[in-house]
């Protein structure tokens, strides 16, 4: 797992990010509705999050509608089990 993905997960907003997604696709404007922050602020937390490779993004009209990559995700997690200890190498 690449630092991008321990920095984008080190911020609070970015973690509920990832809890909404992980539930449904939103677009941007469903994810601002759920933060008292402007929309150029959660652009640039979905940005972080796209270049850590956390979510997707696709154009639906002129909406993009963000989800969660879950195969990057399963990656992180296995990485915090690692460093946790939980998980045993073979």
């Amino acid at each position: 797992m690449s630092d991008s993905a321990f920095k984008a997960l080190s911020d609070p907003t970015r973690r509920e990010i990832l809890r909404l997604l992980g539930r449904r696709e939103m677009s941007v404007g469903d994810i601002v509705d759920r933060f008292s922050m402007s929309q150029p602020s959660i652009s640039r937390h979905l940005a972080v999050l796209r270049s850590a490779g956390l979510v997707t993004a696709r154009r639906e009209g002129q909406n993009v509608v963000y989800g969660l990559d879950t195969t990057v995700m399963q990656d992180v997690v296995r990485a915090l089990m690692d460093l946790s200890g939980r998980r045993k190498t073979p």
